[in-house]
């Protein structure tokens, strides 16, 4: 666990401003969504129109984007430009949201940026999102950041992130989750995160599927460009691994040559970011000067480049202790083929989710041989963990109800022994609570 320095009462007293303040979509659901652009382009045109004032990658999708914002983020870093990452949500401390070259917006410049916009903030009332995306862009282009990474909050068309020109949209993939903002179909979704796609504008899709494929091309058409599909243009291969690193064979198959190369990040799932990140670069290469070595370079290094945490993020050996964000069934079916590959005596599961995800399907899906952990982050959204443990019992998942992550987190690692898994999924709020 990373030791968090700890706030400065000004900086405290700003937090606790924007987070009271604002309506946060993490706290409250869905009436902190404001649809629409109108406010977060009243922002923008107060602060100068800072989103036109910096070239940028637009990610969408609804798992992975925010692996593959950090993976292309260390890549543009490591060829030497000054390279902005806006991401959602934070882990520990809320600049994670915002950062260059790794590292996050400073806390007096928060500060001032708040204490400034009060009076508009009161007058326009924005969300919490809305006040965030404002301050990346605001901040990136004061910094003259060569190209920012900025990852979607939630679906895409109506994203207050989906003001910027972007050179290029990815779209990661389309799998179920916020389907009562976003639609209760792959087809509906896919639609909605469609909307990061702009005229002339190439865009990659991470994965094809049935029920999307033909609405990204429909869009993309009437954009005017051609939708590329990542996982057709690179074969990528896992050879073998370690706690800390996987190794790849990658061929590209635009001209079938073979690449080898080594990433710090040891989901399973990164195989399937990587071709987009890979297929990013096949694109950009040129205009912006990327070689091979800045992408092997920058894959060995991601962590240490850009500071994420939190996917399939390996703290210790003995008992194996892993955090994963994973919180939709999409993302605990690619943690649960991890598990098939990893090796443990007993597996124990410190699970929290929140209250509008589809709880009884993902607790379906976990293993029943499992002991598990039940709690809550300390958000308003999250379930409580003595009705999760109730809704687990009706799928054979056994195990005891803590009222707070850090118990539930203490009593797995004192429950297992040297050869023992512990697991903390199930909420991006509960792992936050744990680095």
């Amino acid at each position: 666990m990373n030791p968090v320095s700890p706030a400065s009462p000004a900086y405290q007293q700003t937090l606790d401003y924007i987070f009271n303040r604002l309506p946060m979509f993490s706290s409250v659901g869905g009436s902190a969504i404001k649809k629409g652009h109108d406010n977060i382009l009243e922002l923008c045109r107060l602060l100068g129109n800072p989103h036109q004032q910096f070239k940028s990658i637009h990610i969408g999708g609804t798992n992975g984007k925010g692996s593959t914002s950090h993976m292309l983020a260390a890549v543009f870093q490591q060829a030497g430009y000054t390279t902005g990452l806006y991401t959602s949500p934070h882990l520990s401390d809320f600049r994670e949201r915002i950062k260059i070259n790794g590292q996050m917006v400073p806390e007096t410049w928060v500060i001032d940026f708040v204490e400034k916009l009060k009076p508009e903030i009161e007058r326009i009332q924005p969300s919490f999102f809305e006040i965030t995306v404002a301050m990346a862009f605001a901040w990136f282009a004061e910094q003259k950041v060569d190209i920012a990474m900025i990852e979607v909050g939630m679906g895409g068309r109506l994203d207050s992130t989906n003001i910027i020109d972007p050179i290029l949209s990815i779209i990661t993939n389309i799998s179920y989750d916020h389907t009562q903002f976003l639609g209760d179909t792959l087809a509906l979704i896919a639609e909605e995160k469609a909307g990061i796609i702009k005229p002339g504008v190439q865009a990659i899709i991470g994965e094809s599927h049935p029920e999307t494929e033909r609405i990204f091309f429909l869009n993309a058409l009437k954009k005017g460009v051609t939708p590329i599909y990542a996982e057709s243009v690179w074969d990528v291969v896992l050879t073998h691994k370690n706690p800390f690193h996987q190794f790849l064979k990658v061929v590209d198959n635009t001209n079938h040559t073979l690449h080898e190369l080594e990433l710090d990040l040891t989901g399973k799932y990164q195989l399937k970011n990587v071709r987009n990140v890979l297929t990013a670069y096949l694109l950009l290469k040129d205009e912006w000067g990327l070689h091979w070595n800045h992408v092997t370079d920058a894959l060995k290094h991601v962590k240490k480049l850009t500071g994420l945490q939190g996917r399939w993020d390996v703290l210790q050996q003995h008992p194996l202790t892993v955090l994963d964000v994973a919180h939709n069934v999409a993302g605990i079916q690619m943690v649960l083929e991890q598990l098939k590959e990893t090796t443990y005596q007993h597996l124990h599961i410190v699970l929290g989710m929140v209250k509008d995800k589809d709880i009884n399907t993902v607790l379906a899906m976990l293993p029943k041989e499992a002991t598990y952990y039940f709690t809550k982050a300390q958000i308003p959204r999250a379930l409580p963990e003595a009705e999760l443990q109730i809704q687990a019992s009706t799928h054979e998942l056994q195990g005891h109800s803590f009222p707070t992550v850090a118990e539930a987190f203490a009593n797995a690692r004192t429950k297992a022994q040297p050869d023992d898994m512990v697991l903390v999924c199930g909420s991006c709020f509960v792992v936050a609570e744990v680095v």
